[in-house]
């Protein structure tokens, strides 16, 4: 898939692409920028399908593309679109050269499927892709036992910093920890041990979609160094 492409020269562009033979990848697309090139619109954002391309001695080079989804209905939603974007940006800030970048390939691909469907929330897209790009990443938070001792007592609470849940023995000195809703606990365990393909399956009551939007949002903050431009964007079309 497509993460990113800007133009280089007078006809070129420089690509970005999450592959599942080699995870993150850059490439040139040499003349794509020509009215009459094959790649024109093979390498915009969002496309994806197979590509064949080159390796040379610091790059490779895009031969020709076949794409099997453009997810164009994401351009004719300027805030789906930008959804979108911060997906790419987020997968493209998370993946690496060589890596095995398969599940993260997948979840992106799933999800932008998902922003399209009108009968899932786009804020709880957003942050089950958050919470499931973290947990592939191997950075996601414990939330089925405690981060201290590993009690699996009930009515643990969760504490960003701690990563995760933690029992009242564990948590009596946690300065954020909140008490979760039922609801939300199980959503999360739900998105961090479900298969990607069965992510985007069920919706929750606002409060709990409140919840989560506010423990994502605190436990980014926390373990992403870094300020995303198209949330930003997003949040003030927001």
């Amino acid at each position: 898939m497509v993460l990113s492409a800007a133009p280089v020269g007078e006809y070129d562009k420089r690509v970005v692409l999450l592959t599942k033979e080699h995870g993150k990848i850059s490439a040139f697309a040499k003349g794509a920028r020509r009215p009459n090139s094959p790649l024109i619109g093979a390498v915009n954002p969002f496309s994806f399908g197979e590509f064949v391309m080159y390796e040379g001695r610091t790059s490779y080079t895009i031969q020709s593309a076949n794409i099997s989804n453009y997810f164009a209905e994401l351009r004719e939603d300027i805030t789906g679109a930008y959804y979108g974007f911060y997906f790419l940006e987020f997968a493209n800030y998370y993946t690496r050269e060589r890596n095995d970048e398969r599940d993260m390939l997948k979840l992106l691909y799933q999800t932008l499927k998902a922003i399209s469907n009108p009968h899932i929330p786009n804020r709880l897209v957003r942050y089950i892709f958050e919470l499931k790009a973290v947990s592939i990443n191997g950075e996601g938070p414990q939330v089925f036992q405690c981060v201290g001792c590993g009690s699996q007592e009930k009515n643990m609470e969760f504490s960003a910093k701690k990563g995760g849940l933690v029992c009242r023995k564990c948590g009596q000195d946690v300065i954020d920890k909140i008490v979760l809703d039922n609801s939300t606990l199980y959503s999360m365990q739900y998105i961090e041990s479900s298969k990607i393909e069965k992510l985007y399956t069920f919706t929750v009551s606002e409060k709990v979609l409140n919840q989560l939007g506010k423990i994502m949002e605190h436990y980014c903050a926390i373990y992403i160094d870094k300020k995303f431009k198209s949330l930003e964007i997003l949040e003030t079309l927001l």
